[in-house]
C-alpha cells in the first residue's frame, strides 16, 4: 500500500438534499443555491434528478432550474435519470449537463424488502436483470462492474455479515468472469445507514484479496447514525495510489430516505466536513471550505431549518490568519459562533468578564516575556484575530 487513492466526488445537495425536502421551495432559491455552490471549486455536482413529479414533486421544475442557472466552466454538473424518458429530458441541456458514461453492472440489494419498497421490485427479480446487462456489455465490449445496496445491513433484516456480502458478489463476479469480461468496479451503497468502519474495511480489503483487478470503489454512505466519515477515513486507509474512490456527500448532510423508515435522519456525510477532513489529512481538495460552510447557511435558510455537519456549526480548524482573539466573550450561540466568517458582529452584545486584555507567550503578536523553562515551543503563526 502506499498514498491515498485517487478521489472523485460528487455533490448532492441539489439532488439527495432537495428530494427530501418540500416540494414547495421556489425555484429561484435552488437556482440561487446552485450557483452559489459551482463557485466553491466543487468539481462535480448533481443538480437534480429527471424523474416523474408524480413520485417525486420535489424534482418537477428540473427544466425551470437548466434554463435559469449558471454553469461554470470547469464543473461537471451530473443528474440522476431512470429511464429513457429521463435520459431524453437531460439531453436537451447537454452542456452542459455533462453526458452520461454507459456503465454496465449487475447489481441487487442485500434487502429484499427494501428493494420492495424502494424500487418495486423484488431481491429476486432484480438479480433475474443480470444475464440480459451481462450481454449488453459483452455487445459493447465494455468491462464490467458489481454494485450491492444495503450492503452493511438494513432495517428491515438486521446486519449483513461481510461474508454474505461477498457471497452474493461472487454470484455476480462468476457471471460476468463465464461471458469473459473483466470486472473493474464495484459499489457499495447504504441508504439505511448501516455502515460501520470495520465494515467498510473489510469488505473493501476482502474485495481486494479476491479480485485484484478492481480497482474503482464507490461508496454511498449514508450518515444516519454518525460513522459515516470515520468509514470513509477507513477506506482511505486500505485503498492506495493505484485505486480511485468515488463518494458523495451534501453540504450539511442534507438528504435522507423516506423508505428506510428514518426520513431526513437517513442524512449524508456533510460536505464540509469530509472536505475538512481531506484538507487535514493533506488531500487537496481545490474547494474553499469558507464559501462551502456559506452555502450550508443558504440551504438551512431555504429549506427552514437546520442542517447536520459539524463545520459548517464550529467552522474550520483556524490556521495563520484565522486563529481566534484572545480576548473574544463567551461564545453560547451557534449564531455567535458564527464569528469565524462574520467576525466580532456575530458576537456584539456577549458577556466579557475579563478585566485586562489577555496576552500569551503563545501568540507572536501579544508583547510578553520569552515561554518559562522547559516549555515546548509550538510553530509561530501569523494571526489576524478573530
Amino acid at each position: 500500500m502506499s498514498g491515498y487513492p485517487k478521489i472523485v466526488h460528487t455533490e448532492e445537495g441539489m439532488r439527495e438534499g432537495m428530494q427530501i425536502e418540500s416540494a414547495s421551495i421556489p425555484v429561484e432559491d435552488k437556482i440561487k443555491l446552485l450557483d452559489a455552490l459551482s463557485e466553491t471549486g466543487l468539481k462535480d455536482i448533481a443538480v437534480g434528478s429527471f424523474v416523474s413529479p408524480k413520485y417525486t414533486p420535489q424534482m418537477a421544475n428540473m427544466d425551470e432550474i437548466m434554463a435559469g442557472f449558471k454553469p461554470k466552466p470547469g464543473v461537471r454538473y451530473s443528474y440522476t435519470a431512470l429511464n429513457d424518458k429521463g435520459v431524453e429530458r437531460a439531453k436537451a441541456y447537454t452542456p452542459p449537463l455533462s453526458p452520461k458514461v454507459s456503465e454496465h453492472s449487475t447489481s441487487c440489494d442485500m434487502c429484499d424488502t427494501f428493494a420492495q419498497r424502494n424500487t418495486n421490485r423484488t431481491q429476486a427479480q432484480q438479480i433475474a436483470t443480470w444475464p440480459a446487462k451481462i450481454a449488453k456489455a459483452k455487445a459493447a465490449g465494455a468491462t464490467g462492474g458489481l454494485s450491492i445496496s444495503n450492503a452493511f445491513g438494513s432495517n428491515w433484516i438486521g446486519l449483513v455479515p461481510t461474508e454474505h456480502l461477498m457471497k452474493m458478489y461472487s454470484r455476480m463476479h462468476n457471471l460476468w468472469e463465464e461471458a469473459g469480461i473483466p470486472v473493474t468496479r464495484i459499489g457499495m451503497a447504504d441508504a439505511n445507514s448501516w455502515c460501520m468502519p470495520h465494515q467498510v474495511e473489510a469488505a473493501i480489503v476482502e474485495t481486494k484479496r479476491r479480485w485484484p483487478a478492481i480497482k474503482d470503489f464507490n461508496l454511498h454512505l449514508h450518515n444516519g447514525r454518525g460513522v459515516g466519515l470515520a468509514s470513509i477515513y477507513a477506506a482511505l486507509k486500505v485503498l492506495d495510489s493505484g485505486d480511485t474512490m468515488r463518494i458523495q456527500t451534501s453540504i450539511g448532510g442534507m438528504a435522507g430516505c423516506p423508505y428506510c423508515g428514518n426520513g431526513r435522519a437517513a442524512s449524508m456525510i456533510a460536505t464540509e466536513d469530509v472536505m475538512h477532513m481531506f484538507e487535514e489529512m493533506g488531500i487537496s481538495t481545490g474547494v474553499d471550505l469558507y464559501k462551502l460552510i456559506e452555502c450550508v447557511w443558504m440551504a438551512e435558510k431555504i429549506v427552514g431549518h437546520q442542517l447536520y455537519g459539524f463545520v459548517s456549526k464550529a467552522g474550520p480548524r483556524p490556521h495563520f490568519d484565522k486563529l481566534y482573539s484572545m480576548d473574544m466573550p463567551h461564545i453560547e450561540t451557534l449564531e455567535q459562533a458564527k464569528h469565524f466568517v462574520y467576525g466580532k458582529k456575530a458576537y456584539e452584545g456577549a458577556m466579557s468578564p475579563w478585566v485586562k486584555p489577555i496576552t500569551s507567550w503563545q501568540r507572536p503578536e501579544a508583547p510578553v516575556a520569552p515561554p518559562p523553562a522547559g516549555v515546548v515551543e509550538l510553530p509561530k503563526q501569523a494571526t489576524g484575530g478573530r
